[in-house]
């Protein structure tokens, strides 16, 4: 229990958008029970108060012959069953649309929260479930006795406002037996949506303050620790080793390739010494130069040499040399600016070529 509390102690760090997306994708999201519990009761309570007289009528309709004539009632076994199940079939069909919307909007309380969201691993079933000592666990957990108070307290004002509302009605509920049928529909039928209006004034409260903390214990529960964001971080961005050796890898095989292009290059242009530029051109079927090796020092004198080795023309010119290198990444043109100073150089390459 101890190394529990050190372990939710380290978790000082926001969850990350991936661990976010990670519980979202595995159905892990914060639902307010309190929110689809109002929502349904709230279209409920307007579907009966639009369908209320109806309702009313079609019950009394099939009660009527049971409460005023008693008497005429076959009590036989057989009677009875057959009228209990048509009594049944009849209040059904009436409250069948009233249960019905209470459901569909229980449900559009939960996609108003979350969003559509399917994920088939929520209805495998789960045998860990079962173990007795995990539901042990579950059953004393911090989140248990949190849910439990908040039940206590959510039944205490449920039960104080429905005392406040039915204590002024004692008197008249208590002469129920003395009122018509129509009136004692009527009486219910007001006692009835008063309370639940009431309720659902109350459930507002409710809700909203249970939702508010849904989601703040969810981000608590996601928390991550410092080491997570950092294991986090370097799974998204690679590991630094590994990346430094890749970006090793990628280097020498551009300097392969480089020092393989500069026998075929039309110009070699260097600092002299620190900086060389190997440009390639072609008049019929290229529009500008393309840089197709580059280097500084150690690099700048590998390409010089091969220069000499394969004859290719070494023309000193520092600036362009350095703008060059600077500006001109590996097996691209050679960007505008430079055209003027570049074209200089081959062209005198050119002239050079004619005299030979």
């Amino acid at each position: 229990m101890a190394d529990e509390d050190a372990d939710e102690s380290q978790k000082t760090e926001e969850p990350s958008g991936k661990r976010l997306g990670k519980a979202r994708g595995e159905g892990n999201v914060p639902i307010s029970q309190e929110v689809r519990l109002w929502l349904g009761l709230t279209g409920t309570l307007i579907l009966v108060g639009m369908l209320a007289t109806p309702m009313s009528k079609s019950l009394l309709i099939m009660l009527r012959q049971y409460i005023e004539s008693p008497h005429a009632i076959d009590t036989s076994e057989g009677a009875l069953r057959t009228m209990s199940v048509e009594l049944g079939l009849k209040v059904g069909m009436i409250l069948a649309l009233p249960f019905g919307v209470l459901l569909f909007l229980g449900v559009m309380g939960t996609i108003s929260q979350v969003g559509w969201l399917m994920v088939g691993k929520r209805i495998k079933p789960n045998f860990s479930k079962l173990n007795p000592l995990a539901g042990a666990k579950r059953l004393f957990s911090v989140m248990t006795v949190v849910e439990f108070i908040k039940s206590l307290l959510k039944v205490a004002l449920i039960g104080w406002i429905v005392w406040l509302l039915l204590e002024p009605k004692i008197g008249t509920l208590a002469q129920m037996p003395d009122l018509t049928p129509l009136q004692v529909m009527a009486l219910i039928q007001d006692t009835v949506v008063s309370l639940i209006f009431w309720v659902l004034v109350v459930y507002i409260v409710i809700s909203g303050a249970d939702m508010l903390y849904q989601r703040f214990s969810y981000k608590k529960k996601l928390r991550m620790t410092r080491q997570e964001v950092k294991e986090e971080h370097k799974d998204e961005e690679g590991d630094p080793m590994v990346k430094s050796k890749q970006r090793g890898i990628r280097m020498q095989r551009a300097r392969q390739r480089m020092l393989v292009a500069v026998p075929k290059a039309t110009v070699v242009i260097t600092n002299p010494t620190h900086y060389a530029v190997a440009l390639h051109y072609d008049m019929e079927t290229m529009q500008a130069p393309v840089l197709v090796a580059k280097g500084v020092d150690f690099l700048a004198k590998k390409i010089r040499e091969l220069a000499d080795e394969n004859e290719v023309p070494i023309v000193e010119n520092p600036p362009l040399a350095r703008a060059l290198y600077a500006s001109v990444e590996l097996d691209q043109p050679v960007p505008q600016e430079h055209y003027k100073a570049v074209a200089e150089v081959i062209g005198y390459v050119f002239k050079l070529k004619k005299k030979i």
